[in-house]
């Protein structure tokens, strides 16, 4: 079982159907309890960062369990950054699981970014398996990760800067685009989140 966690933001419904669709068995959860048991987690995208940390409190401490028992976890857009240390948005913590701030793009250029732009791997992930350099996916943000540690990196993207579109640190991994929105390459991530769930 795949729990989506349901905090009262995020695209829930277009992620459990697009993990349906590769053959997930995707729950969405709005009770921490629920996580016991759960073979994977995804914490979905969409809000500002302090009203995500705050609703997403009541979960904390299951979801520091099941992350440290070494299941896979999915964070997808503000549910990246909630992992990071800081977010600029709020002058908020977030849960600390990757080190690292969460920052404004830039001046200069379209806040938010909103629109399909070009992935550039940095480096082999089963998460990108079948993912080539310059394949598009759908971005809506107006802030950005900047990861203490550039290992963490897995993708980058191109918006004003070069930016962290997909950071990995063990068992978490994290997409700053919406996969569930990004077409058939969306799928073909999704679908390789599921098979890690399966090994």
């Amino acid at each position: 079982m795949i729990a989506i966690i349901d905090y009262g933001m995020g695209n829930l419904h277009s992620i459990h159907n697009a993990l349906k669709k590769v053959g997930g068995d995707p729950v969405i959860i709005s009770d921490s309890t629920k996580l016991s048991g759960a073979d994977a987690v995804v914490i979905p995208g969409v809000g500002s960062f302090g009203d995500c940390m705050t609703n997403l409190a009541p979960f904390r401490d299951k979801l520091f369990e099941v992350i440290n028992s070494g299941i896979p976890m999915l964070g997808i857009c503000i549910g990246m950054h909630v992992l990071f240390d800081h977010g600029e948005e709020s002058d908020c913590a977030g849960f600390g699981l990757i080190a690292g701030d969460v920052i404004r793009l830039p001046q200069g250029v379209k806040i938010p970014q909103m629109g399909w732009n070009e992935l550039w791997i940095r480096q082999d992930s089963d998460l990108l398996s079948g993912i080539n350099n310059g394949d598009f996916f759908y971005f809506v943000h107006s802030y950005y990760c900047i990861p203490e540690d550039d290992s963490t990196i897995t993708a980058s993207t191109d918006y004003g800067v070069d930016l962290a579109a997909v950071v990995e640190k063990d068992n978490i991994h994290a997409v700053q685009f919406h996969p569930e929105k990004s077409s058939s390459k969306g799928l073909i991530i999704l679908n390789n989140f599921v098979e890690m769930v399966r090994c």
